[in-house]
């Protein structure tokens, strides 16, 4: 079985708390698939939260 890197694990725990908001406990209770579909979700987010910024300037 091949094990996550831990560091990988740690960043992605971290953005997502981050943008969040969410205790450490339930973000590592996450399964690895549910982790990254919740990762990509708020990546696209900030993105268009970013374009619609840059579209007001």
């Amino acid at each position: 079985m091949l094990r996550y890197p831990p560091e990988a694990i740690w960043q992605e725990v971290a953005f997502l708390a981050y943008h969040l908001h969410w205790p450490l406990d339930d973000l590592l209770d996450l399964e690895h698939a549910d982790r990254v579909r919740l990762l990509r979700a708020v990546s696209n987010l900030n993105v268009q939260a970013w374009e619609a910024v840059r579209e007001q300037a």
